[in-house]
């Protein structure tokens, strides 16, 4: 069970949110602020499994948040959700920590398959961000999942998917569907592209 805190400072958006997801059966809101002192006090008390939370809040943003609860909860995953769509601030709250970035004007399924995604220690990003101009400001290692750097790795020295899966001791279905992430989140365009990106990047993680 995703155990979720909400934190934004419209409170009728997250009572659309509440009531979007209170019938999905994999996820339970164990709490929701709406600025990010009251966040920070749900996060001690309720023990979430991941945050989502808004950049722009009263008393304390979203980045301190998310710096914050990389620093002293890093079991703890951070969805940034935000009408900001610009590359500086989607860069603050990578490296502050936030394993996603959901834009408010995607629909409630993509929110949902987000938290989905970032809870199973994937990264997950809004389709309409152009992230492969965020790569460029940014060290590829705060938008991939440390075993999606493993793979690339394996991708680099040649390696198939089924070699990969048996170094790493992961189903052949594990190590294709981290390719098809891998080739969303860096904005690449099929099999190809990832082998020429991790041969790119060979030396680089």
């Amino acid at each position: 069970m995703i155990r979720l805190a909400i934190a934004e400072d419209h409170q009728s958006l997250i009572d659309g949110i509440q009531l979007f997801l209170e019938y999905k059966e994999d996820i339970i809101i164990v709490g929701t602020a709406n600025d990010g002192e009251a966040l920070m006090e749900i996060v001690a008390k309720k023990d979430p499994t991941i945050v989502l939370t808004d950049i722009r809040m009263p008393k304390m943003d979203g980045i301190t948040v998310a710096k914050i609860i990389k620093k002293d909860y890093p079991e703890i995953k951070v969805i940034a959700f935000t009408m900001f769509e610009q590359n500086d601030a989607v860069s603050q709250m990578l490296q502050a920590g936030a394993k996603g970035y959901i834009l408010k004007n995607s629909s409630l399924d993509v929110l949902h398959k987000a938290i989905q995604e970032v809870a199973l220690g994937n990264t997950f990003f809004d389709s309409n961000l152009n992230i492969k101009e965020t790569l460029n400001k940014n060290n590829t290692k705060s938008l991939l999942t440390k075993r999606q750097r493993e793979i690339l790795k394996l991708i680099a020295q040649g390696k198939t998917s089924r070699e990969i899966a048996d170094d790493l001791f992961i189903g052949i279905h594990t190590v294709d569907t981290h390719r098809k992430n891998m080739i969303r989140i860096l904005g690449l365009h099929g099999k190809g592209e990832l082998l020429r990106y991790a041969l790119e990047k060979k030396y680089k993680f």
